[in-house]
C-alpha cells in the first residue's frame, strides 16, 4: 500500500508548525483513504503541555466512534512518544505510519506487544527536519520530550 500521499500531508504538517516557530512534527489521521483530521505539534504556539503533531491531529478529527477509530491509520512524521502512543491504544488504533525514527524512538515495541501494526519509513525528509531543529534548538525539544536539557 502506498502511503506517499498522506505522509506528505503530515510533513506538511510539520512544515507548518515550524513556519508557526514550533517542533517541526506533523501529523495525520486517515479512515478509508481519506484523511479526517490532521495536526501538528503546537506546545510553543498555544503553550500546551500536550498538543504534540499526534494529539492535535486526533482532536482535530473530532468526536469519532470506536468503529471508526478502528478503521483508522496515524501518520505521523516521527515515532509517536508514549503519551501519543498512549492515545492510540485508547482509541484502539490499528497501525501507525513513522515517517522516522532516528532522531527519536517511542515505545514501538510496546505499540507492536499490544498489537498495533507499525511501519517505519525512514524518510530522508522527515529525518532532515528533525535533524536540523534537534540540532539547533536542543532545549525546546528536550523540554518536548521530558527530557533533562545535557549540560
Amino acid at each position: 500500500m502506498a502511503h506517499d500521499q498522506f505522509l506528505a500531508a503530515a510533513l506538511a504538517e510539520a512544515h507548518l508548525g515550524a513556519e508557526e516557530g514550533g517542533i517541526p512534527i506533523g501529523s495525520v489521521l486517515v479512515i478509508d483513504g481519506e484523511i479526517i483530521g490532521r495536526g501538528h505539534n503546537r506546545r510553543e504556539q498555544r503553550f500546551s503541555s500536550i498538543l504534540h503533531a499526534e494529539m492535535d491531529c486526533l482532536e482535530n478529527a473530532g468526536r469519532l466512534s470506536p468503529d471508526e477509530y478502528r478503521r483508522s491509520i496515524l501518520y505521523s512524521t516521527l515515532s509517536p512518544c508514549d503519551m501519543c502512543s498512549g492515545a492510540a491504544l485508547l482509541y484502539k488504533i490499528p497501525k501507525i505510519v513513522v515517517g522516522e525514527n532516528v532522531n527519536f524512538h517511542g515505545p514501538e515495541e510496546y505499540l507492536r506487544s499490544r498489537g498495533v501494526e507499525l511501519e517505519i519509513v525512514n524518510d530522508a525528509e522527515c529525518i532532515a527536519l528533525m535533524k536540523d531543529f534537534v540540532d539547533h534548538y536542543p532545549e525546546l525539544w528536550n523540554e518536548d520530550i521530558g527530557e533533562l536539557a545535557k549540560k
